[in-house]
């Protein structure tokens, strides 16, 4: 038996695996682990005689487990049925289950492998300049003060959620202008989003010494040299695929490879996945699939070439899948070069290889400062390394890393002192947006990640509430019903999910009640204000940098986190594996939270909420004493509702099949909530086709008008 803290504990759980020679379920595994000999099954089989009896004796039960998911989540650990019995479930070893015994790779991409906590170094020198400068700095705490004024060249700035990183680095970039002498034109300042890049220059203009400063995205970077050079570079005119080129593009694909579009979404996606969409939404998933891949593949300095060699490491559905996505994407690749077209990881690669060839002409920066560090990704990384400034500023944070799966790569803030030994370090560990409680539970979220807890700067109390219910629809209706009652302005409301599949039914939900919100998905593109009268509904990825009064998070069971049923199957397919994938979804939640100011609120329905939600965090929300199932309010709804699911109970016994295919729990809720007068009303509702209006149309107005019980 080992310490509790050994890293590489995991890789007995696989060999356990191995040392039994039986098929094992989770239950007995987890007995054979902690040592428990009360299980019948170790006793009749002498497993107690076995070398790795008890090694996790020190563990509670519940911690093996999440061990256990963990390995599930990263594909080293299958659940598989029995050959004779299908409802018997038995854990095996993935291949890349087997190879990690014989190399094991997990345990370095955990964040406690790789990050080393520092504290902000603050001199005698350093405080005689912020006495000298206090006209200039007053307001800020000693370690922005730092950020704002150190004249070390190359500088990490490690910055918690809501501790003012924008701030430091606008205000930095003034006192370079305004103190130091530095020449606007010769500062650069990235980040990664038009919203954010907006905001920069906003903060910028307002002083007279910052208005010439050059902020960008690094494609906007990249797009002005493209035009500038564009000769050079493609000897013709060229331009940045829209969202029409996409969809043009992708039909012309699908027509050369003689893909029929009904076909390709049936093959792509599980029944379970096309459940309450539309063949049009469906579609335009699996179009911004293909591009996701191809970027990626672009991204990672591989030819796509490479994704027709996966295919053959899988078989049936999945091997189809990946040569199904293959042929699109090269047709996609032949035809944007062809066509002169560009998309963001062109603008990159292209200004990199212009660059390279013309080293004369890459433009001279003496300070570059870089929001978001910890969402590079290695084109980026590689452009910064060939601007060559001689003084560089990077803020991220390792607990906000949430973009593995499209090539972001967290090892570039976390081994920064590898590449830059005379560095300085930053940390920025005071949150001045939340609650000391909300402050609390994010550092709870995170434990066992060995990062620095925030402190909390707002000492006013709020309210952190969870609540339970037996299906989504009553979820959903109890969350519009809150936000109904809610004295907040709607644009200080967040509506939070893990997928798009979640947030896009709220959505519907809202629309019936008139509620005016914007939708962000992960495959939005555009960036939007809210309005006095409009709440934002995002999925968690679509939102990060944003903060609100108050935050819904909703669907907190263990289907959403860590996330199980993806909205993008080929992304579990194309092995981006630099990173834990259960910890990035610790991380997804940790973003969620973090959002909110005054107060959060968690909705589950289902038997248990996620294992995000330790017992630690529990006891916080237990102060309120909100725990415990609620029944929303539906007056006259809920009979209704009651009514259509008896009856639908009573087709679906009388036909022999499930009741979800007779119609949808979201169809029977929309109806209620719809409350048609006529036959014809239920034409606008969603799942009411044709077919099923003729077949079910009367019975269904007879229900809602009390003449069937």
């Amino acid at each position: 038996m080992q310490q509790k803290t050994n890293e590489l504990d995991y890789l007995k759980i696989l060999e356990a695996i191995c040392q039994i020679p039986f098929n094992v379920g989770k239950k007995l595994l987890i007995d054979f682990l902690n040592g428990d000999s009360g299980n019948e099954s170790v006793r009749r089989n002498r497993l107690n005689q076995k070398e790795l009896f008890g090694y996790f004796s020190l563990y509670e039960k519940k911690e093996i487990e999440n061990l256990i998911e963990n390995l599930l989540h990263n594909n080293l650990l299958e659940v598989r049925n029995t050959v004779d019995n299908k409802f018997i479930k038995i854990l095996s070893l993935t291949e890349k289950g087997k190879k990690e015994i014989d190399n094991p790779t997990l345990h370095r991409k955990k964040l406690s492998s790789s990050f080393k906590d520092r504290k902000t170094a603050i001199t005698e020198n350093d405080r005689a300049l912020f006495d000298a400068f206090d006209f200039f700095l007053k307001g800020y705490n000693e370690d922005q003060k730092k950020g704002i004024i150190s004249n070390k060249e190359k500088i990490l700035c490690i910055a918690g959620a809501g501790s003012g990183k924008t701030t430091v680095l606008t205000k930095r970039i003034e006192f370079l202008t305004a103190f130091r002498s530095v020449e606007q034109e010769k500062i650069l300042a990235v980040t990664f989003t038009r919203k954010a890049r907006t905001e920069m220059v906003s903060r910028l203009s307002k002083s007279h010494y910052c208005s010439r400063v050059n902020v960008e995205t690094f494609n906007s970077f990249c797009e002005k040299i493209i035009r500038k050079y564009e000769k050079i570079i493609y000897n013709r005119s060229t331009r940045v695929v829209n969202y029409a080129d996409r969809i043009n593009i992708f039909k012309l694909a699908l027509r050369f490879h003689n893909i029929e579009p009904q076909n390709a979404i049936r093959q792509y996606y599980t029944e379970g996945q096309r459940r309450d969409k539309t063949s049009e939404e469906l579609i335009k998933s699996f179009m911004n699939d293909c591009f996701t891949v191809l970027e990626t593949y672009k991204v990672n300095g591989t030819d796509i070439e490479e994704l027709k060699k996966l295919a053959g490491e899988y078989s049936g559905t999945e091997s189809i899948n990946i040569e199904m996505i293959y042929r699109i994407c090269a047709y996609i690749e032949q035809y944007m070069r062809k066509n002169g077209l560009r998309d963001y990881s062109d603008q990159l690669i292209d200004c990199i290889k212009f660059f390279k060839s013309n080293k004369e002409l890459i433009p001279k920066f003496e300070h570059i400062l870089i929001d978001e560090y910890q969402d590079v990704n290695s084109l980026q990384i590689e452009l910064i390394d060939l601007l060559n400034a001689k003084s560089l500023f990077c803020v991220g944070d390792p607990r906000q890393s949430i973009f593995g799966w499209r090539g972001s790569k967290i090892k570039y803030i976390l081994n920064f002192e590898d590449k830059y030994p005379d560095f300085e370090i930053i940390t920025l560990n005071t949150n001045y947006r939340s609650s000391k409680e909300i402050v609390s539970l994010i550092n709870m979220s995170l434990e066992g990640m060995k990062l620095p807890d925030l402190m909390a700067h707002m000492q006013n109390e709020s309210e952190i509430l969870l609540f339970n219910f037996d299906s989504e629809e009553m979820e959903m209706s109890f969350v519009t019903n809150k936000i109904l009652d809610a004295s907040i302005p709607r644009n200080e409301i967040f509506v939070l999910a893990r997928t798009n599949r979640i947030i896009t039914e709220f959505s519907k939900k809202l629309k019936v009640k008139q509620i005016p919100h914007i939708l962000k998905t992960e495959d939005s593109n555009r960036d939007e204000e809210a309005s006095n009268d409009e709440i934002t509904l995002a999925t968690v990825h679509s939102i990060k940098g944003l903060e609100a009064e108050m935050v819904f998070l909703l669907g907190c069971n263990s289907a959403n986190f860590p996330c199980k049923a993806s909205d993008h199957p080929v992304i579990e397919l194309i092995k981006i594996e630099e990173y834990d994938k259960e910890e990035e979804e610790r991380r997804l939640f940790y973003v969620a939270l973090s959002r909110a100011k005054q107060k959060v609120c968690l909705t589950y329905s289902g038997k248990s909420h996620t294992r995000f939600i330790s017992d630690k965090m529990l006891g916080l929300m237990k102060k309120k004493s909100q725990n415990k199932k609620i029944e929303p309010n539906y007056g006259n709804e809920s009979d209704k509702l009651a009514r259509l699911k008896m009856w639908r109970r009573e087709i679906s016994q009388k036909l022999n099949l499930p009741a979800y295919i007779i119609m949808h729990d979201s169809t029977l809720m929309e109806i209620v909530e719809m409350n048609p007068i006529d036959i014809e009303d239920l034409r606008n509702i969603r799942g009411m086709g044709h077919a099923k209006i003729e077949r079910y149309g009367k019975e269904i107005m007879d229900v809602l008008n009390g003449r069937i019980n």
